[in-house]
């Protein structure tokens, strides 16, 4: 046997457990109903299953990318995160109420307003909002759209900028998505009970996975601060625990919240390498995980909408652990 024979033979068989590893993973997925995911890991890619180019809805994993967008706007001095409603004259269908428009740029973005109008879209704890004006703003954690909605038109407001058209020149154009395209019939009101709108994303798993990359890189893309890596710390920690989500928004055991990302609570059921992660979340499957502690970033997707569902018990239980052993 010659050198570059042995060299070959050698390579085969070290790649052996990976391709036994691939081959489970996708088992696994063949059994739920999961239409595409990619595993990053130092920033290149370990697995892929599905379609990674195909675009789609992403439900409420768009929050998170509120957050990113408005990191350089706080930092510039365009968004002041302690304005508050009144500072900006906020109101809404049948207007708010005195002790609402306490509430701070800073309290919406932790889901803590206290802010419980009607909101534009459905798919949140509000139905179990206590009365309105009787919480004060920053005491009480509900996952709640308003706040969410809210946040969208409080950022165009500030800045004098159109959301989406920020996010492509602040993010999706610096990190070089490619896949995404500004679709105006992504803003949806479908209660017309708040002036508001749900500004919804559509993306592709690959564009969702290069999204957690730059999370996961603290907001650097090559020689570019896209985002401030403060701000990503800041964003990205515990802000409300596991145990006051699941008083006041029931949700996945151990799963906390940060400013508009959930967030392994260190004190839940997950193992070590979790410790410090943090993830999107959408309806029927969408999630952008980061993993700081193992150099990994899993984007999952189920195209929606659809009959098609991955429960985030399923993803977070049973898919994220097998993803994590491409580490």
């Amino acid at each position: 046997m010659n050198r570059r024979h042995f060299l070959a033979v050698l390579a085969s068989a070290c790649a052996l457990p990976a391709r036994a590893e691939n081959l489970r993973l996708r088992a696994l997925l063949a059994n739920y109903q999961t239409s595409a995911m990619q595993v990053l890991k130092g920033g290149v890619s370990q697995f892929e299953y599905g379609d990674l180019v195909q675009t789609s809805y992403i439900a409420s994993a768009r929050k998170s990318l509120v957050s990113m967008l408005y990191g350089p706007a706080v930092a510039s001095g365009k968004i002041r995160l302690d304005r508050t409603l009144a500072d900006m004259n906020f109101d809404d269908k049948g207007g708010l109420l005195p002790r609402e428009r306490q509430a701070t740029i800073r309290d919406l973005l932790m889901a803590r307003s206290g802010v419980y109008h009607k909101a534009a879209n459905s798919g949140d704890a509000s139905d179990r909002a206590p009365p309105r004006g009787s919480v004060q703003p920053g005491s009480y954690f509900l996952y709640n759209n308003w706040d969410f909605n809210a946040l969208g038109e409080i950022y165009q407001r500030e800045t004098g900028r159109d959301f989406y058209q920020a996010f492509v020149e602040d993010i999706a154009t610096p990190i070089g998505l490619k896949d995404f395209r500004i679709i105006k019939e992504a803003i949806r009101n479908d209660t017309n009970l708040s002036e508001y709108p749900a500004r919804h994303f559509l993306l592709s798993t690959r564009d969702m996975a290069t999204i957690g990359q730059l999370m996961l890189q603290q907001g650097r893309w090559e020689k570019r601060q896209v985002i401030p890596a403060d701000w990503v710390a800041r964003t990205t920690a515990l802000s409300t625990s596991a145990a006051e989500v699941m008083r006041t928004s029931p949700f996945v055991e151990g799963l906390g919240y940060g400013w508009l990302w959930w967030v392994f609570d260190p004190a839940g059921p997950w193992p070590e390498s979790l410790k410090g992660a943090y993830t999107a979340s959408g309806a029927y499957g969408q999630f952008i995980t980061v993993v700081p502690k193992l150099d990994m970033v899993v984007a999952h997707k189920v195209v929606a909408p659809s009959k098609l569902n991955v429960p985030p018990e399923d993803y977070l239980q049973k898919i994220l652990p097998a993803a994590l052993t491409k580490a």
